[in-house]
């Protein structure tokens, strides 16, 4: 990090405006310290988990059309870490077939968007098993997006600080199921007030559980979903998952899950 700061230094002219002068480096070291990279696994844990295990088949989160985002389907692991069970994590977003409701486009303007912007906000989160609740969180505030050039710096910088509150603040609202044989799902971002489950409790597959939010370290709605090796992220693995239907949607991708009950009857 030290000789990427210097570098930075050497190409940044000396008639630069104060705020790039000073905003570039900070820049730099948020990018440095963004979740996870200042937490990453000891060497022996990293090479452990080169080997790619099996993947578990569980039913799709969501219904309806939706698009993927920082796939494993693509590289692994799919956030750049290992860490807080991350490896094959994926992030989705919804997608409006309604002309006026379309997912806002990342860009300059506005800074922040409201969440009623986007069709994720609200969505059903479902439960991809028959499990039980090990963890509820459900308390924490829906923050306005982050989907633009402006707010990438303070997006950042907020990354950091919930990174060094823990695995927590970065999931915002979230919930641990434990599926049975070994394996945790893991949902985040969810919406504040919307958890329809606690800890303790069995759900069933297609459960309703809450609903898609905007709270951690969440630049815009959307459900971040991973499997684990155990309930606790600070010391769990990642796992694969496939759904079923679905498979595993690369990074664009646009797939679409029907409701339970117009799956009926489908072989």
């Amino acid at each position: 990090m030290l000789a990427l700061l210097i570098l930075v230094n050497e190409l940044t002219p000396l008639d630069a405006p104060s705020w790039l002068t000073l905003g570039v480096p900070v820049f730099v070291i948020a990018v440095e310290l963004l979740p996870g990279r200042s937490r990453r696994l000891p060497k022996a844990e990293r090479a452990a988990g080169a080997g790619e295990p099996d993947a578990v088949e569980t039913e799709p989160p969501v219904t309806g059309r939706w698009s993927a985002l920082n796939s494993p389907a693509d590289k692994v692991p799919s956030h750049g870490v290992r860490t807080y069970g991350q490896a094959y994590a994926i992030d989705i977003v919804a997608e409006s077939g309604d002309p006026d409701r379309k997912r806002p486009a990342f860009g300059w303007w506005p800074p922040v968007r409201p969440n009623r912007d986007f069709p994720a906000f609200g969505a059903p989160v479902l439960a991809v098993a028959d499990a039980t609740v090990v963890r509820a969180v459900g308390s924490r505030r829906d923050h306005y997006s982050r989907n633009s050039w402006p707010a990438l710096l303070p997006f950042f910088l907020e990354g950091f600080a919930r990174d060094v509150a823990g695995p927590g603040r970065l999931f915002g609202n979230h919930l641990i199921l434990d599926l049975g044989d070994g394996t945790y799902a893991a949902y985040a971002h969810l919406r504040k007030d919307s958890l329809a489950v606690r800890a303790g409790e069995r759900v069933r597959a297609g459960q309703r559980l809450a609903e898609v939010g905007n709270t951690g370290n969440s630049t815009e709605p959307h459900l971040h979903f991973q499997l684990m090796d155990r309930p606790e992220p600070h010391t769990a693995r990642g796992v694969p998952f496939r759904w079923r239907g679905v498979g595993v949607p690369a990074n664009g991708e646009t797939f679409t899950v029907a409701a339970a009950g117009e799956r009926q009857g489908t072989p």
